[in-house]
């Protein structure tokens, strides 16, 4: 069997970007068992566990800023701008010697999933590179030099650098389209378990309602447990809500890393209340099931998102200060009421999948 190997260059703001890279890996090891993996990155090395099984190698290193964040809905600028003036221009050191082990891995290609290091150390160990987006970071960072100019520089510099990669791959729902030399349909990691199992081991008989609350990659507290509590025939599960594995009354807290697969708890929801983010979005869009999103006021992506899911997906709008108070149980009903949606389409990373394998041979 001949080895493919190859680098993949992850941005480690929230959970999104490793869950679309781990949904390409997977997918790729499905095409060819000869594919292994070198992961650069700082999200957390059980993520790829628990979401690739293909051979893969993890590298703990800094490959991206992307935004500091408050918590779940929003971003530190102050901290977001010290964090990019300390990485941005990396070393040309540093460039070398992540490049020189690169080519020391026999890395055929190295694959950025937004992270703008990868682009360069691709350049320096003079292999192909492919950026996968559907957003990249100097453009979200044009809204904020409304407030700090400052962010002006690293905007002028990630530019040119993005422009730069050698294949461009753009996933729905797209931010800003451009020259991009495939355009695919979002890009979710595929479920492990059907959603009567997974009822089963949560408990939750086959005809009770099931809702999925969730912030994405960020662990979150609520304060809405409360008024939970009074709607007994509902079962609400909460990921990364707690420490550990706890059922009290009709909730089901999980810690941030449960054994519960993420897109296994979503494809067994009657509907997800939540974050609107690109793995969550996904995820919901090949399941199927209703959404009650709740888009970031203050992040340029979520005026996309919100348009893909009006469009595209069954759902209903709710506010950030109505998810944070529990009001959006008011709306629960009606969001429960809606059909789900059964998708004959691929998924994105089988598209991608291709792409590489085509561009490989």
């Amino acid at each position: 069997m001949l080895i493919k190997r190859i680098a993949y260059f992850v941005s480690p703001h929230g959970f999104g970007h490793a869950a679309r890279a781990a949904a390409v890996m997977e997918t790729l090891s499905e095409f060819d068992p000869g594919f292994q993996f070198e992961i650069f990155t700082t999200v957390p090395s059980w993520f790829f566990q628990d979401s690739v099984s293909a051979p893969f190698t993890y590298h703990h290193l800094v490959t991206d800023i992307g935004l500091v964040q408050k918590n779940a809905f929003q971003a530190d600028l102050k901290n977001t701008l010290r964090a990019l003036n300390d990485f941005f221009p990396p070393k040309p050191s540093l460039i070398r010697e992540i490049a020189e082990t690169i080519n020391a891995l026999n890395c055929v290609l190295i694959i950025c999933e937004i992270a703008p290091l990868g682009i360069l150390v691709a350049k320096e160990a003079r292999i192909p590179s492919i950026l996968v987006e559907n957003f990249t970071w100097d453009w979200i960072y044009q809204q904020y030099a409304v407030s700090d100019k400052r962010i002006n520089r690293h905007i002028d510099y990630l530019q040119p650098i993005f422009n730069a990669v050698d294949y461009h791959i753009q996933t729905k729902p797209v931010c800003r389209r451009n020259s991009a030399d495939l355009i695919t349909a979002p890009v979710s990691r595929k479920i492990k378990t059907h959603g009567s199992k997974i009822r089963i081991r949560l408990g939750i008989p086959a005809d009770a309602k099931m809702v999925l609350i969730t912030t994405g990659g960020i662990p979150q507290s609520y304060g809405f447990l409360e008024k939970l509590n009074n709607l007994p025939k509902i079962t609400f599960v909460l990921p990364g809500a707690g420490p550990a594995m706890k059922m009290v009354d009709n909730l089901i807290i999980l810690p941030h890393r449960s054994e519960f697969y993420h897109p296994d708890l979503v494809n067994a929801a009657d509907a997800v209340i939540g974050k609107v983010g690109y793995s969550t979005l996904s995820e919901i869009y090949h399941g199927g099931v209703p959404f009650g999103y709740v888009a970031r006021s203050n992040f340029r992506e979520s005026e996309s998102m919100v348009k893909f899911i009006q469009q595209q997906m069954p759902g209903i709008a709710v506010g950030e200060a109505e998810f944070n108070n529990g009001n959006w149980t008011t709306k629960l009903s009606d969001l429960l009421d809606l059909a789900p949606v059964k998708r004959n389409i691929a998924n994105g990373s089988e598209q991608i999948g291709r792409f590489i394998e085509d561009l490989l041979t």
